[in-house]
């Protein structure tokens, strides 16, 4: 072999050294309890030392709960805990959407890719939004903060369903998430619709609490989000997520 030929084997082994290697098991567990447990400690730090402010809306009624809205981005220090747990879940989740890609890709017929294509981009869309929403907060940029919350509803609505149509076509291997998928996506379009509900008659009447039903159903709506993605612990046991000199990567094990 000649010297260049075995610095160059040397160099590349050194590049694709991993660094890190996590199961990808863990990896969704704890990419998942990120937002969950930061959300958790927005909602009850800010109705333990936030109330009366976090509470509050224009129809100036009482209310129990904060909106999702007004407890991750209107105090301090809610809004950082929130926005680093976003930060950190974001780029594992990019990684899960180019998985699923490749994964649905290798199952379906070439005629059905546009499915699996559609749900990694609603996907990455739904990330995106998840960030946007985040760092843009409604009590500081309500219009970009009220377009990107819809834009997360919207995409992750369609990317659910979309998932559990793909995954219904292979029971076999997705048995289990499959069914646990199902489960959470039926909780959330319900609690979207009692959402809405509440919202709007929020609006209309103004009565006393009315809000904190929208909020206890806007936090279900968020929580069966998030758990939807955790049945990512079902789909890739046989997963590492890798940290290399030069990226990251979800490797075979």
């Amino acid at each position: 072999m000649s010297k260049e030929a075995r610095y160059g084997l040397l160099y590349s082994e050194y590049e694709y050294e991993s660094y890190v290697r996590i199961k990808s098991e863990k990896c969704c567990v704890i990419v998942a309890c990120f937002p969950i447990l930061a959300m958790t400690f927005c909602i009850v730090y800010s109705v333990l030392f936030n109330f009366d402010e976090a509470v509050y809306t224009h129809c100036d009624v009482y209310n129990l709960l904060p909106s999702i809205s007004a407890a991750i981005g209107s105090f301090s220090p809610q809004r950082e805990v929130w926005q680093g747990a976003v930060t950190i879940q974001a780029i594992p989740r990019f990684l899960y959407a180019v998985q699923y890609l490749n994964f649905h890709n290798k199952l379906l017929p070439s005629q059905d890719f546009w499915i699996a294509q559609m749900a990694f981009f609603l996907s990455i869309v739904e990330n995106i939004a998840l960030i946007i929403l985040s760092f843009f907060v409604s009590s500081q940029y309500y219009s970009v903060h009220k377009k990107a919350f819809v834009t997360f509803i919207l995409s992750s609505e369609v990317y659910m369903i979309l998932t559990c149509i793909l995954q219904s076509r292979f029971k076999k291997p997705f048995r289990i998430s499959l069914k646990w998928k199902k489960r959470f996506l039926v909780t959330n379009m319900i609690f979207i619709v009692v959402a809405s509900y509440f919202f709007m008659r929020h609006n209309s009447f103004c009565e006393p609490y009315v809000y904190s039903l929208f909020a206890f159903a806007e936090y279900i709506v968020v929580f069966s989000n998030m758990a939807f993605h955790m049945t990512a612990f079902f789909d890739f046991q046989n997963k590492d997520f890798v940290i290399y000199k030069n990226g990251l990567a979800l490797t075979d094990r």
